[in-house]
C-alpha cells in the first residue's frame, strides 16, 4: 500500500490552435496511455484519494487519479468515451464563465492570431518581432505568452486582443466551439466522472488583488454547483506552477469550501503536503507514459524530465513548462 499519489492532468485530446497536431493522434496515443495505465498503475477517483489520504489511510500501489483542465469540448466525444473504455474515472475542471460564453480562452486566442498572421513583423512592448515564418511566429508567440503570464488577467486580455488586431486584423479568434457550453457541462457531469473548479475566468490567481482571488474561487464554485447540481469541491488553480498561486490563495481556498486544490508542480501528492498544494504531472496524448511511470517506479529526482510540452513535442520540465491555464 501507499500513501503518495500520482496526479496526471491533460487539457485538450484533439488539435486545438494552441496545440497543433496532426488529426486523430491525440485520441489514438490517449487510448495507448490508457492502456498502458491499465497494466502499470491502479486508477482512483481524485476525490476519494483526497478522502483517503486526509484520513492517514493507505492508497493501492502506484495509485494514479486522472484529471482535465479548462473545459475543452473533445472530453465528451474523446476524453470520456475512453475512460469508460478502460472502466477508470477522471475529474474534469470546469471555467464557468467559459461554459457561459462570457471570456474566451486567451492562449488559444493568442495562437489562432499567429496562425493567421498577415504581417512580417509586430512591434510590441518597444520590440520588433520577426513573424516571417513558422519557426519565428512560434518562438514570438511563446515570449509573449509567458511574458502576459506575469500580469494581472484584465491587462493580459487586452494586450491579446491589441496584438491580434495588429498582425491578424481580419481573422476571427479560436472557436468557442472548441469549449463546452453549460448543457455540455451538464451531459459531463452526468456521466458520472467528477467536475471540479478552474476559477470563473481563468485568472492567475496571484497576480490579481486579493477580493478577485476570493471572488474567482467563491463565485465559480457556486455558479458550477447551480449550474450542475452537485458538491463541486476540488479546485484546480490556473496555471498552477510556482508564483501561480501562494499562501493568501490557498487560504482563500480554503475559505471557499474547497477541500483540495491541485498545481502543476512536479512531483507526487502526500499527506505530507497541505492538501490545497497537491503536486500534479501535466502530459499531453503525445506523451510517453511508460516512460513516466518507470520514473515515479524509480523515485527518480528527475520525474518532470518524461513529460512533453503541450502540443509542441518537445520534450521539457514541468518547471521549464508555462502552461497556461491549469
Amino acid at each position: 500500500m501507499s500513501r503518495r499519489l500520482l496526479v496526471l492532468g491533460w487539457h485538450n485530446i484533439d488539435p486545438t490552435p494552441y496545440a497543433p497536431a496532426d488529426p486523430e493522434t491525440g485520441r489514438r496515443g490517449f487510448e495507448r496511455q490508457l492502456a498502458l495505465l491499465d497494466r502499470l498503475a491502479t486508477v482512483v477517483p481524485l476525490s476519494d484519494a483526497v478522502d483517503i489520504l486526509a484520513a492517514g489511510g493507505s492508497l493501492p500501489p502506484r495509485s494514479v487519479a486522472l484529471t482535465f483542465d479548462d473545459g475543452y469540448a473533445d472530453w465528451l466525444d474523446a476524453a470520456v468515451p475512453a475512460l469508460d473504455r478502460h472502466g477508470v474515472h477522471g475529474t474534469f475542471f470546469l471555467v464557468s464563465d467559459i461554459l457561459s460564453r462570457e471570456v474566451g480562452a486567451w492562449w488559444e486566442d493568442l495562437a489562432a492570431a499567429f496562425d493567421r498572421a498577415e504581417v512580417a513583423h509586430l512591434e510590441w512592448a518597444g520590440r520588433t518581432h520577426d513573424l516571417s515564418t513558422p519557426q519565428a511566429r512560434h518562438a514570438t508567440q511563446e515570449a509573449l505568452k509567458s511574458e502576459l503570464k506575469l500580469v494581472d488577467r484584465a491587462t493580459r486580455v487586452a494586450a491579446v486582443d491589441a496584438i491580434a488586431a495588429r498582425i491578424a486584423p481580419s481573422a476571427p479568434a479560436a472557436s468557442p466551439s472548441l469549449f463546452l457550453d453549460w448543457d455540455g457541462a451538464r451531459a459531463l457531469a452526468a456521466t458520472g466522472h467528477g467536475v471540479g473548479s478552474h476559477t470563473v475566468t481563468h485568472p492567475i490567481l496571484a497576480r490579481e488583488e486579493p477580493d478577485t482571488q476570493l471572488a474567482e474561487l467563491t463565485d465559480s464554485r457556486r455558479a458550477l454547483e447551480d449550474g450542475l447540481g452537485q458538491t463541486v469541491d476540488l479546485l484546480a488553480y490556473p496555471n498552477g506552477n510556482k508564483g501561480d498561486y501562494d499562501e493568501r490563495t490557498m487560504d482563500f481556498a480554503e475559505r471557499a469550501g474547497y477541500r483540495a486544490a491541485i498545481t502543476t508542480r512536479a512531483g507526487l501528492a502526500s499527506p505530507d503536503a497541505s492538501p490545497f498544494a497537491m503536486r500534479r504531472i501535466l502530459v499531453t496524448p503525445h506523451t510517453d507514459l511508460g516512460e513516466l511511470m518507470g520514473k515515479v517506479g524509480r523515485k527518480s529526482t528527475k520525474l518532470a524530465g518524461a513529460v512533453v510540452r503541450r502540443g509542441v513535442g518537445l520534450a521539457t520540465t514541468v518547471a521549464d513548462r508555462c502552461a497556461p491555464r491549469t
